[in-house]
């Protein structure tokens, strides 16, 4: 019998109401859960639970969080065949985006899940979301940090929140899912990583400052100009169609020319879900690629933000960061052939 490892860190799966609105409370919780009868079936692996402290809202979530999450995870690895996270949705896929870069040499499931009803309401999707969850983490097929919601499983940095009230929140824009549960789990296998084969670690994040700055018609560059200069180590530019800016009378080459950008690393990434940046295709994108900026290409925001914080937090040099930023790590980008 498998054992898995739930780790609760606050979210919408986990709430009551309060006179505020919905809070999380692990009280509660904790009594919903311990009695739930599906919980204590045949099928489902053998199971221990621990909390964060304190409970969040996960648009609280922060680098410090995802520490707590990853050091949860490292100092019970050896424990637990399996691990699922119950998350709240608004910034479940930057953590799952985390954890990919964190947990190196990962062998085992990590899943994040929680529902956008509570589990104590009735018509939750907490319930069906937390079980398939425990089935996938104790099933030994994963090698790597997934969002499982609304039927879909995913991988975690090719994820991105699509809805804020339907039951299928989460799409994967440029990657199939790797599983689908219906009656039965069906599994894709060939979509999925294969155990690294090398000794799992976990590595600390440090508190970078990045930005993200979304493109739009008319933006005067000039503004942003502290973002480009050594303020923000780390940039991600939100840019229209495969990579395309505004002129803006090539303010922006101006900038990133001064004195301080060249320790910036800006990442450019679509503001369309779906598709891959390619900043030769157009005039319009030709000028990222002559100011040093390193193509996202198929990445979503969260992932390369996520990226991001675990490139600086491993490379001494900024040069490294530029480099391996465009490599594909953890099957978060399409490489080109």
């Amino acid at each position: 019998m498998s054992k898995v490892l739930i780790i609760h860190t606050g979210g919408t799966i986990g709430m009551t109401r309060t006179e505020r609105g919905y809070e999380p409370n692990g009280e509660v919780f904790r009594s919903a859960i311990y009695n739930l009868k599906d919980l204590k079936a045949d099928d489902i692996p053998l199971w221990d639970l621990v909390e964060t402290e304190p409970l969040l809202d996960s648009s609280r979530m922060s680098v410090i969080e995802w520490n707590k999450i990853g050091k949860l995870i490292a100092d019970s690895y050896e424990e637990y065949d399996g691990f699922v996270v119950l998350h709240g949705t608004d910034t479940m896929a930057y953590t799952a985006s985390a954890m990919s870069f964190m947990l190196c040499g990962l062998d085992k499931p990590v899943i994040l899940t929680g529902s956008q009803i509570p589990l104590f309401e009735t018509r939750s999707d907490g319930r069906d979301n937390l079980i398939t969850s425990l089935m996938i983490a104790g099933s030994g097929k994963v090698h790597e940090v997934c969002i499982y919601f609304g039927g879909l499983l995913l991988r975690g940095n090719r994820t991105t929140k699509y809805s804020a009230d339907g039951m299928q929140a989460f799409r994967s824009p440029n990657y199939p899912p790797l599983a689908t549960a219906g009656i039965s789990i069906q599994y894709n296998e060939t979509a999925m990583r294969k155990a690294e084969g090398v000794p799992f670690r976990c590595v600390r994040l440090r508190e970078i400052p990045i930005g993200v700055l979304k493109v739009f018609p008319g933006i005067r560059f000039e503004l942003f100009r502290s973002m480009f200069t050594g303020t923000l180590k780390g940039v991600v530019l939100e840019t229209f169609g495969s990579g395309n800016i505004p002129d803006d009378n090539n303010v922006l080459a101006s900038i990133t020319a001064e004195k301080g950008a060249e320790d910036t690393v800006t990442v450019v990434c679509s503001q369309c879900p779906q598709g891959t940046v390619n900043m030769s295709a157009y005039e319009a994108g030709s000028m990222l690629r002559q100011i040093g900026a390193a193509s996202g290409r198929d990445m979503t925001t969260e992932a390369a933000v996520a990226k991001l914080y675990y490139l600086f937090s491993t490379c001494s040099e900024t040069a490294a960061v530029k480099e391996l930023i465009e490599k594909d790590l953890r099957g978060e980008l399409t490489e080109l052939d």
